[in-house]
């Protein structure tokens, strides 16, 4: 292929290629953004947006506008006022201290001379500077107390890790390991989702593995109708069986315990299970049954040592969809668990107070939440487009 032909060959994929990339980034720049704001302070968080995260700190722009001219650059210039002196800042903790300083004649004059004063919002934004270079309250790019807050479920004033350090009554945990398991925090809930979703997972894989095998290789009456019926029922919105169960549970004792959320999720996990493994399992030679069949191996022998190996890809992207769909489940978990087993889905709109208070966590919990399903997906995606063709395979 010579040059004039690979150079049309590229123009003519440009257009493609274009819209391939606009749409990664469509999808990419909402999760980036989420994952830089859950690295940063409250206070960055709530001055500037996440695309700002290398510029200048808060309050820095501002004080070179009102107080370098007298203090410096670095605010050591005025010897009895400088600015990083801890002892001198501690008096600020507000904008409206600074502007009623500012407002105090020195030896006579206006202490901002013929310069007007800075705003409300000025004043605050250099407050936050100067206690930011006096060392009171650093203002650090980057932190990982979103998240310390999230998995412990701190509620407080300040950080989990400030209240710990300075031993303050802030905070009502116990500054110690026992605090992973802080029934508000995440850590609690992943372990819960953990005790939710792995027998949920696993359940449904091991009987639709039986039941595909049965209805590929066994021969009995009503085989065809009973596996039609398995298809109908995958339409059947779970939301209409949610009361009869939850009544049903009631009177078995089952409401609020992890049992009956695993048997809810097998049951409505099964028939696409089965169709799926069934439409996988029959296309497996049928050759290969009639020789072990001939060399004496019973079915259960077939179905361990010959279907099980060969249908790792169906049963590898089986595992990705309902891993994803019981993980991410919300109201499941909230009709038959509630607040006795809280969720990872159901904690994270715990992070935030009735008030308001603590919604910065908010990105730090979602991480937190996609980690365990992001390792499974990317680690079993090979077998994630041959699990969604599986289904579509004539058996």
């Amino acid at each position: 292929m010579n040059t004039g032909s690979r150079l049309r060959k590229f123009l003519g994929d440009l257009p493609v290629h274009v819209i391939l990339i606009g749409l990664c980034l469509i999808w990419l720049l909402p999760a980036v953004g989420l994952l830089v704001t859950s690295f940063r302070p409250i206070q960055a968080i709530d001055t500037t947006g996440w695309w700002q995260v290398m510029g200048s700190p808060r309050g820095a722009v501002e004080y070179k506008q009102e107080c370098t001219a007298c203090h410096g650059s670095d605010g050591k210039t005025q010897a009895k006022a400088n600015l990083t002196d801890p002892a001198l800042i501690s008096n600020f903790s507000r904008g409206s201290n600074l502007l009623a300083m500012l407002k105090t004649p020195i030896n006579g004059q206006p202490h901002m001379q013929n310069n007007p004063a800075p705003s409300d919002a000025e004043a605050s934004a250099i407050v936050a500077y100067l206690r930011s270079i006096s060392g009171i309250q650093p203002q650090p790019r980057f932190t990982l107390n979103n998240y310390i807050d999230a998995i412990v479920g701190y509620r407080g004033t300040a950080t989990y890790t400030q209240d710990c350090t300075n031993k303050t009554q802030s905070t009502d945990l116990n500054c110690n390991l026992s605090d992973l398991t802080n029934p508000r925090g995440m850590g609690r809930a992943f372990l819960d989702s953990i005790a939710v979703t792995v027998p949920a997972t696993i359940l449904p894989i091991l009987i639709a593995a039986f039941a595909a095998y049965a209805f590929s290789w066994f021969h009995f009456r009503g085989r065809t109708w009973m596996f039609a019926l398995l298809v109908g029922l995958q339409v059947v919105p779970l939301q209409m069986t949610l009361v009869p169960i939850s009544q049903l549970y009631t009177q078995l004792h089952l409401n609020g315990t992890f049992l009956g959320i695993w048997l809810f999720h097998t049951g409505f996990g099964l028939p696409y299970a089965i169709y799926l493994l069934r439409n996988f399992i029959g296309t497996l030679p049928r050759e290969l049954f009639e020789s072990a069949y001939l060399d004496g191996a019973s079915h259960f022998t077939a179905f361990f040592q010959l279907v099980l190996p060969l249908s790792v890809p169906a049963i590898a992207s089986l595992a990705i969809f309902q891993f994803l769909w019981v993980w991410n489940d919300l109201l499941v978990a909230l009709v038959f668990l509630g607040t006795a087993h809280p969720v990872l889905t159901y904690q994270i709109s715990n992070m935030v107070t009735s008030l308001g208070i603590g919604w910065q966590l908010l990105t730090a919990a979602a991480f937190l939440s996609m980690i365990l399903p992001m390792i499974i997906f990317f680690s079993l995606q090979r077998y994630f487009v041959r699990g969604m063709l599986a289904g579509a395979v004539k058996g």
